[in-house]
């Protein structure tokens, strides 16, 4: 049960995640995929609003006995591709690579798709869930860093985020399991080092004597 207390240190670690860039023209939309389809809405707003002329969806077949596990049986950047164009995003903008299973294959994988695809990437938007926002620039500075990278996700706040899909307490976990990662992602080389506030920090270990542990890697905690 989310009390007031839980409440007040997940929404200091949802902003933290938050980077709040602005956004403007770049040569890619590249979207990374999950079990959230709001935010393959939001790339494909985003595209109609010309923010870039391609749109890249990034993701394989979900982890079965993730946290949050996807309904489909088929890669995640299909899925996501398959409502741009509902969304009336054109088939001939669209590209899909379809097997990473992490943030750095994502973006190793994308790479390699563009040079085949023989387009030119100078800048980035990249699209993401919103407490997803801070992991995805780190880890693309450090496997991308000659590239201007901004960050965006859909505008949803972090009282309005859960569905029947994902539960709040799930959101929590997740939230908890990334801050930990920005940690010691950055350590093993993962990820450009971040710095985390004290009292973020503090809301984290507070957070994981609660309970919120479904999502921490077990052997670095």
């Amino acid at each position: 049960m989310v009390n007031a207390e839980i409440d007040t240190l997940a929404k200091k670690i949802w902003n933290y995640h938050l980077l709040h860039h602005s956004l403007k023209p770049a040569d890619i939309l590249f979207v990374l995929c999950s079990h959230d389809l709001r935010v393959a809405d939001y790339a494909a707003e985003l595209f109609h609003k010309g923010f870039a002329p391609w749109l890249v969806f990034s993701g394989g077949i979900a982890h079965k006995g993730d946290l949050v596990e996807t309904p489909w049986d088929e890669p995640e950047a299909m899925v996501f591709a398959r409502r741009a164009k509902e969304l009336k995003v054109p088939d001939s903008v669209i590209l899909t690579e379809v097997q990473s299973t992490n943030c750095g294959e994502n973006v190793q994988f994308t790479k390699n798709l563009l040079i085949q695809k023989k387009i030119s990437v100078s800048t980035i938007i990249a699209v993401q869930k919103p407490y997803m926002e801070r992991r995805t620039f780190a880890t693309l500075k450090k496997h991308w860093p000659e590239k201007q990278i901004v960050v965006t996700s859909p505008p949803i706040l972090y009282e309005e985020y859960p569905t029947t899909e994902i539960s709040l307490e799930d959101v929590i976990h997740i939230m908890v399991g990334d801050l930990q990662r920005i940690k010691i992602y950055a350590d093993k080389g993962y990820q450009i080092s971040q710095e985390i506030p004290a009292d973020v920090w503090q809301a984290y270990e507070r957070l994981v004597k609660l309970g919120y542990t479904k999502h921490l890697i077990k052997d670095n905690h």
